[in-house]
């Protein structure tokens, strides 16, 4: 009988460590499947991994299209010939339009990532172009180039951008009533 309950007890004991062994690994997974998934969520942004993602949907959906229209060509050409009816096949003969505009509208998605991944390059060209310098933050000290600003010098040139911004708009401005006073002396 002692020999039963101590292979009881030590099946139940193997069962609890293996137990805990999954949930601890549940445990440890589930940081790993939050990094994935806010990795994952970062490169949904990302217009250049999201074009490197659609190139193989557009890929197959180009041999759908090619595969479609080889059928269709295929079976009205049959038709043409008189060797099947026009009702009796017509039920293989899937609809190309619906294949051409699922390429297209994967074609419309890769306009879309190459313009936005065009204008994120000359976004970040222009903020190198016109603040080349970092400025240094208090939370990171031993980060500090040689080559940063301070920040009273980041402060004179955003100082400086925007005066020169505030003389862009009165220029608008200036130039607007200058159009509106020409378009009233027009009309009377």
């Amino acid at each position: 009988m002692s020999s039963m309950s101590t292979m009881a007890s030590q099946q139940q004991m193997v069962t609890n460590s293996a137990q805990m062994g999954v949930q601890q690994a549940a445990i440890l997974q589930q940081p790993q499947t939050q990094q994935q998934q806010q990795l994952s969520q970062q490169q949904d942004f990302d217009p250049v991994h999201r074009f490197k993602m659609l190139i193989p949907l557009l890929k197959d959906s180009l041999q759908n299209v090619m595969t479609i229209a080889s059928q269709n060509f295929g079976h009205n050409a049959a038709i043409d010939n008189g060797r099947t009816t026009e009702k009796g096949n017509d039920a293989a003969v899937q609809r190309f339009d619906k294949s051409l505009e699922e390429f297209y509208a994967l074609c419309d998605q890769l306009e879309l990532c190459l313009r936005l991944a065009h204008e994120c390059l000359s976004q970040s060209i222009d903020s190198t172009k016109h603040s080349p310098n970092l400025v240094p933050t208090a939370t990171k000290p031993d980060t500090v180039q040689t080559e940063s600003l301070s920040y009273s010098q980041y402060l004179s040139m955003i100082k400086s951008q925007i005066s020169c911004a505030k003389d862009i708009h009165n220029a608008l401005l200036e130039c607007s009533k200058k159009i509106a006073g020409k378009g009233q002396g027009a009309c009377n």
